[in-house]
């Protein structure tokens, strides 16, 4: 295949993604090829504070793929988990700060996890906050219980 830049390629149709963080577009090169393209909006950086006192940059795609890999498989699709990480970073967000912890990160992610799914959200929590009994496991299932009444 030739290669080819995105400059050289025209679009063919543009469309928000559905959760609308996102801007899908389709795009031809001159030879015929066919390819999508996602624009996503650039945020100011977040320093994260990891409980080990170090500093690190938030990376939203860690944080996709550390949700996928603990509670990816109580979802349908990749799109669920994306809307799971997208509000969760729109929580991070709006701390309005520029620097935050790994603790406000992990309960972004319960917040939103709690009001899509249950079981995962106990798997998440469960992870996150270290369970380390059966106890533990109760305690969450009769918050999340009153949380509903």
């Amino acid at each position: 295949m030739e290669q080819f830049r995105i400059g050289d390629s025209k679009v063919l149709e543009s469309r928000e993604t559905v959760d609308g963080t996102m801007i899908r577009r389709r795009r031809e090169t001159p030879d015929g090829h066919r390819f999508t393209t996602y624009e996503r909006i650039e945020l100011p950086p977040l320093t994260v504070m990891k409980r080990s006192g170090n500093k690190e940059i938030f990376d939203r795609d860690k944080l996709l793929l550390a949700v996928k890999r603990s509670v990816g498989k109580f979802f349908n699709s990749e799109l669920e988990v994306e809307e799971v990480v997208n509000r969760a970073t729109d929580i991070l967000y709006g701390y309005n700060t520029d620097q935050i912890t790994s603790k406000q990160i992990g309960e972004a992610v319960l917040d939103v996890l709690a009001d899509v799914n249950e079981v995962a959200y106990v798997r998440f929590a469960s992870v996150f906050r270290e369970f380390k009994t059966l106890e533990d496991f109760e305690n969450i299932l009769k918050e999340q219980k009153h949380k509903k009444k």
